[in-house]
Order: structure tokens, then sequence, then C-alpha cells
């Protein structure tokens, strides 16, 4: 098996921790998105040219969800169980797991690159909409974690997966602790995990490393 990824791609770590989590060995390949011709070189293995993307021999398997639907279904015994047996106990994980893609994933991406843009080119309206989009989610979040060690429960999950790369970043870009504490002890608490220790930190030091250029 071969990852193509970024370790700055909040999919690819949400993946990454994946691995980690289920003690499954792969060969990591890094795409450089923003080099043109490591991009225009990607898009030969994979069109879309988004990553992560995993390649077993020739079978393709995009997007970070589905890779995580193929780790649980073919080393469902190995490391963390990431989507717990059961309709309505999977069903659950994979709603959490799709809300944090749309709405926090997506949303803290936006703040990021936002950020990164001089703030007179910067779209307030813009801006004002998805933090507000985020403060729901986190609201939600919050509550809900006032009882449960991890999004889904007791256990963690790939719900877990998802959330964490977003709210590791968020502390950048839209600092959650005051008004969201329990979602603040959240991330205390996923950050002692080794899978996602590593994954953040190494991160937050090839962004270092990027933007410091």
């Amino acid at each position: 098996m071969k990852l193509y990824f970024n370790p700055m791609s909040l999919y690819s770590m949400k993946v990454l921790i994946a691995f980690q989590e289920k003690q499954v060995d792969v060969e990591h390949s890094i795409v450089n998105l923003m080099d043109e011709e490591e991009r225009s070189a990607f898009r030969e293995i994979y069109p879309i040219g988004k990553v992560p993307l995993l390649m077993i021999d020739d079978y393709m398997i995009p997007e970070s969800t589905i890779i995580i639907e193929y780790l649980e279904g073919h080393y469902p015994k190995q490391g963390t169980t990431l989507i717990p047996d059961g309709v309505d106990a999977s069903r659950k994980v994979r709603f959490l797991d799709r809300i944090n893609d749309l709405y926090l994933i997506n949303q803290v991406g936006s703040l990021f690159f936002a950020s990164l843009k001089p703030e007179a080119e910067q779209n307030q309206a813009e801006l004002d909409k998805t933090k507000h989009t985020l403060g729901i989610l986190l609201g939600k979040m919050n509550k809900e974690l006032a009882d449960r060690e991890w999004l889904a429960g007791d256990n963690f999950t790939m719900a877990d997966c998802s959330a964490i790369p977003a709210l590791a970043l968020a502390t950048k870009v839209y600092p959650f602790a005051e008004q969201y504490p329990e979602v603040a002890a959240y991330l205390e608490r996923a950050m002692q995990r080794p899978s996602v220790k590593s994954v953040v930190e190494n991160a937050k030091a090839t962004m270092a490393k990027v933007f410091a250029k």
C-alpha cells in the first residue's frame, strides 16, 4: 500500500492518525500541491489531484473517509476500532465524521487560507459566515463533550480522526478555548495519544518550514 498525502492537509492528517491507530504499515509519498511540477505529476496518477489517496497495487482508494472505511473493513481486529459494529453505533460515527468534514475541516481550512491574504483582500462577509457556522458546530460539540470522553462516546473513533486536526489548526485561526472549554479539554486529551501527537507535530513542523521561506 502507498499513501499519497500532504502533512499539512487536514484530510491527510485524518488518515495518518487512522493508520497509526490501526497499526497498519503503509508506504508514504508526500505530494507538494503548491509545486506545479509535483501537482502535475500527481494528476497523472489521480486526475482529480486531491490528497489523500491510497493505492493498493493498481487499485485506487481516494477520499479520507473511504480510506478509513477500507482500513476498518480489512483490519477489523487490529489496533483501534475506528468504526464500531452495530447499525446505530456505526451510523453515529459516520454522521459525526460527515459533519466534521463539511462544517469543521472545511470551515477551519477556509479561515486558514484567508489568514494568508492581506486584510484588504479578505472577504469579510464570507469570513463572518464561516465563523458563524463554525461557532454553531463548536457549541454543539462543547455541549456533547460535557459527558463523554470522545465524540461518539467512550471510545476513540473515525469521528475523532476527522475532528482533531481541524481543532488543532483552529487554535491558531479561531481561538476557542475560553468560549468552548469542553472542546479545548477534548483536544488536550487527544494530544496525549501518540498517533495524534506525532501527526499534529509533524504538520506544525512542516508548516513552519513552508511559511518561513
